[in-house]
């Protein structure tokens, strides 16, 4: 199992942006595989999402996160996202620090550890 620290950035906006280490192991990738967690992918990053079959409320902090991040969205984000990094080979680490000071400009707020 490999942990990684994931910027979380939760549905609800009474909850604060934090940093949470998230471990990767087997059971995830399977569920993301079978469409039960989808992704978007930027260039050295990802952000986990809950699948879209799921009614969930919209995230607008995540949305706007994305957008200005460099990527073009067609529709809303829904539920919590999880950002992590992209490593060696496609893998996945860290959340990239550029990525973490953009949510603190955007969000005007200090990260919860």
């Amino acid at each position: 199992m490999t942990s990684h620290n994931a910027l979380v950035v939760p549905t609800r906006l009474t909850q604060p942006v934090h940093l949470r280490p998230i471990d990767f192991d087997e059971t995830a990738f399977q569920k993301i595989a079978s469409g039960g967690i989808g992704h978007i992918a930027g260039m050295d990053w990802r952000v986990y999402l809950d699948s879209p079959t799921h009614t969930l409320a919209t995230n607008p902090r995540a949305e706007v996160l994305i957008r200005e991040a460099g990527i073009d969205l067609d529709g809303t984000i829904q539920g919590t996202a999880l950002f992590l990094g992209r490593g060696p080979s496609d893998g996945e680490c860290d959340a990239p620090r550029h990525l973490i000071r953009l949510a603190v400009q955007l969000f005007d707020l200090p990260l919860a550890a």
